[in-house]
């Protein structure tokens, strides 16, 4: 008994939990195609909880549990999955995408070896059921954390019940890719979706295969990304190839990187957008004064600029 009661204790985390809509239909039509691309999908949520510093817990059936040490860092990373995989399925045919709900909570858990029980973790389930496909839903503990720490919207949904919980729980809807909202409660729709189950209440662009704006130039970006570095290879082997001792191809190849940079800059969310362009232009300006390198360092002074410049929008932002 002393043993048990030493392994178990109490903390409090950000609990993730996430589902896959639909998944028995979709089971039905192709086993081993959806068993496939639920593998994929997987990994590349697995991939964005650990870079936001999370750590998965479990997988069961279509389901992934996780935690996070920061509140803001789940609620990022959940976005970042959603959008990823939106901009996958943007490829595929609409009755074969696989849609993902997101439940988050903040609360205080039983951890028992490398797994986590108790109300905090039933919450967050139940905050996953009550998503759109493709969607967010968060708790008020979250949502109180987060408010004035993320350039995005919220819907209030109202009280969801919560076995084994008295009262209800306070919910909202994360509208992925929006400017900040108020989070006053809604009427319509909204209101309806913490009353009715799911199903009866789904998202009608999630189930006409409609995808977020910022998904679908995700996904551009991503293609964009892998046709400039193949372009870059080819050039580099033709200059290679053709070598008259001059490393041509160079050029090009910056050229297509700053693309690319700028490109990233604006499809990203983790960095604010004009600060990473301008870091990507600094970059871009260097790149041409090394390869055009006559012993002067002369973009120190248009680097030194931009950095001033950023440091003035820094400033103002913050303020």
């Amino acid at each position: 008994m002393s043993d048990t009661l030493s392994e178990t204790q109490r903390k409090l985390t950000t609990i993730f939990c996430a589902d896959v809509q639909d998944y028995t239909r979709l089971m039905g039509e192709d086993e081993e195609g959806t068993l496939a691309l639920l593998k994929h999908y997987r990994d590349a949520m697995a991939r964005l909880i650990d870079a936001h510093g999370g750590r998965m817990i479990n997988t069961w059936g279509d389901g992934v549990i996780a935690e996070f040490p920061s509140v803001v860092e789940c609620v990022r990373a959940a976005m970042d999955v959603q959008n990823e995989l939106a901009g996958e399925n943007a490829a595929r045919p609409a009755d074969r995408r696989m849609l993902f709900r997101i439940g988050i909570n903040l609360g205080d858990v039983i951890v028992d070896g490398d797994d986590i029980y108790g109300d905090g973790v039933n919450i967050a389930a139940r905050l996953q059921t009550s998503a759109t496909a493709g969607g967010i839903v968060i708790s008020n503990t979250v949502y109180d954390q987060v408010r004035n720490k993320m350039a995005v919207s919220f819907d209030f949904l109202g009280p969801l019940i919560v076995k084994n919980v008295a009262d209800g729980v306070p919910s909202y809807a994360v509208r992925i890719g929006e400017t900040p909202a108020t989070g006053e409660p809604l009427t319509g729709k909204a209101a309806r979706l913490a009353e009715r189950p799911p199903a009866v209440e789904a998202d009608p662009s999630s189930q006409n295969g409609a995808v977020p704006l910022r998904a679908i130039l995700f996904a551009v970006a991503r293609r964009l990304f892998w046709l400039s570095a193949l372009a870059a290879a080819i050039l580099i082997a033709i200059n290679i190839l053709s070598w008259r001792g001059v490393f041509w191809s160079a050029w090009p190849v910056l050229g297509l990187a700053v693309s690319c940079g700028l490109i990233w800059a604006i499809v990203q969310s983790r960095i604010d957008r004009v600060l990473a362009v301008l870091g990507i232009i600094a970059l871009g300006i260097a790149g041409i004064n090394v390869l055009s390198w006559h012993a002067i360092f002369w973009s120190a002074w248009p680097v030194l600029g931009l950095g001033v410049a950023a440091a003035l929008y820094w400033i103002v932002r913050r303020s």
